[in-house]
């Protein structure tokens, strides 16, 4: 062997110093944690397949339970919101949440005529379609009415005085999408619907026959034609022409005389009526007074009635309750008096005015008369309601309850006038009447107060919360109340 061979097996064979070792690479070492890594993987894999069994979910318990029992079990959850998170459990847990579902608001369209609504929701109570018939928009303006819900309408129809009625459904596809639902929905009890026509509710009075309760905006005597099918309908709402809202133009929001008489010949059975925006005159509420016997509470807002049509609600012999709201004047027939002198409502109870416009003396005069013996009297938020107009309420003779919010012009002295006069009260409530002061009580109206089974006074709002907040420092004016140091 010679020599360079020994020196090489020499070196194979002594050991070599640690410090001496060539460090390892990145690349080396990635490489050595990945074999290390698999081959643990290896060395596990019986052990996961023996203990596989051991993972498995258990099995679903409510799978034994019948449909009956579940849907008992879910009745007992409270409807919101714990109740609509139960519908994402299952498809099972889905269909049976929508069989317990009674009332729906439909924003789109598109699910009543695809028939999506009726396949989740087959019992269905109460349905309100009038946010589903606006066209839907990605973006604009959120707007909102008193007669009406908030809805989204471009930011160029925005700029229309028409731009409700140019983003409606149109009528054809209105009526398609009532005849679908009253196909599905037979037990429907509740309806509210706009721009349709009599055909479609015709549709729905033949298959709904349980319909008791319906509400039509945009409505025009033609479609009044569909509501006389509604046999046992109870609670009515016209909503025709309003301001800013639905437009007139060629009669397609105009309640009238007409409409008022078919109605009436229809509906004999209602209890409830609301007219907003609403035309007619006296033969109209005559013509409901005279058929509709059940008839027990009238509201009419925002009106435009022709002179005298108030002289036809003496002939709703049965009236209990009624309500003006938002109109701009009660009546502007100067002959009132000879008219209404043998007419009068001698069931009525109550008597609501809201926002209402009453300077006009005659008439509020021709009002009360009418209404004199209602025991619950309200005002709130009326406009020329004074002294000399609130002495008018004198006619009522049989008053229990008053409630007066937002009176800004009545005094004291006026509403002590009246009230000492009512010998039957019981109740009163004055609400922020700036004018009806605190210190000008007189000791017959405070002892009036004691004898009262309700009194709520809170008329100058501003005296109360100044007294809460004496001594604390606020409510002072910044000149004073800032010292400079």
């Amino acid at each position: 062997m010679s020599l360079t061979e020994k020196k090489k097996k020499k070196k194979e064979n002594s050991p070599v110093s640690p410090l001496k070792k060539r460090r390892a690479s990145w690349s080396e070492l990635y490489h050595h944690s990945l074999d290390f890594s698999s081959s643990k993987l290896q060395s596990l894999t019986p052990l996961v397949s023996k203990s596989k069994t051991l993972l498995l979910p258990p099995p679903d318990l409510t799978l034994l339970l019948p449909d009956t029992t579940l849907l008992a079990i879910i009745t007992k959850v409270p409807p919101s919101p714990h109740r609509k998170t139960l519908s994402l459990v299952c498809k099972r847990w889905c269909r049976l949440h929508g069989g317990l579902v009674r009332s729906v608001k439909v924003s789109d369209w598109e699910v009543l005529a695809s028939g999506r609504l009726i396949s989740r929701f087959p019992n269905l109570d109460s349905v309100d379609l009038v946010s589903g018939c606006l066209v839907p928009k990605t973006s604009g303006v959120l707007v909102s009415h008193r007669v009406v819900s908030s809805f989204t309408v471009g930011v160029e129809s925005y700029q229309s005085l028409t731009f409700f009625e140019e983003n409606l459904v149109s009528v054809e596809i209105i009526d398609r999408g009532l005849r679908t639902l009253a196909s599905g929905c037979s037990n429907v009890r509740r309806l509210v619907v706009v721009n349709c026509s009599e055909l479609g509710l015709l549709s729905v009075a033949e298959a709904c026959c349980r319909l008791q309760e319906l509400e039509l905006h945009k409505c025009s005597d033609t479609v009044l034609l569909g509501v006389g099918a509604f046999e046992n309908l109870q609670i009515l709402r016209l909503v025709g022409s309003v301001d800013g809202l639905y437009v007139d133009d060629n009669n397609s929001s105009v309640v009238s005389d007409i409409g008022l008489m078919i109605l009436a010949q229809g509906c004999k059975r209602l209890v409830k009526l609301e007219l907003v925006g609403c035309r007619g005159g006296f033969n109209g509420i005559k013509e409901i007074g005279d058929c509709c016997g059940m008839l027990e509470e009238l509201t009419v807002c925002d009106h435009k009635m022709e002179s005298g049509w108030l002289g036809g609600i003496g002939y709703c012999e049965n009236l209990k309750t009624l309500r003006l709201v938002s109109c701009r004047n009660i009546d502007v027939d100067l002959g009132l008096d000879e008219c209404l002198s043998c007419c009068s409502c001698p069931a009525l109870e109550r008597l609501h005015l809201e926002k209402c416009l009453l300077r006009d003396k005659n008439s509020v005069k021709a009002l009360f008369k009418m209404c004199e013996a209602a025991r619950e009297i309200v005002f709130k938020d009326c406009w020329g309601l004074d002294n000399d107009i609130f002495s008018l309420a004198m006619a009522f003779g049989r008053v229990k309850l008053l409630y007066l919010e937002g009176c800004s012009l009545l005094t004291t002295s006026g509403l002590e006038s009246v009230i000492l006069q009512w010998h039957e009260l019981e109740h009163l409530k004055v609400v922020s009447c700036k004018n009806v002061k605190d210190s000008e009580v007189s000791p017959l109206m405070s002892a009036l107060f004691s004898d009262l089974v309700e009194l709520q006074w809170r008329p100058d709002t501003r005296s109360h919360l100044f007294q809460s907040l004496t001594g604390a420092g606020v409510g002072g004016k910044g000149a004073k109340f800032f010292k400079k140091t």
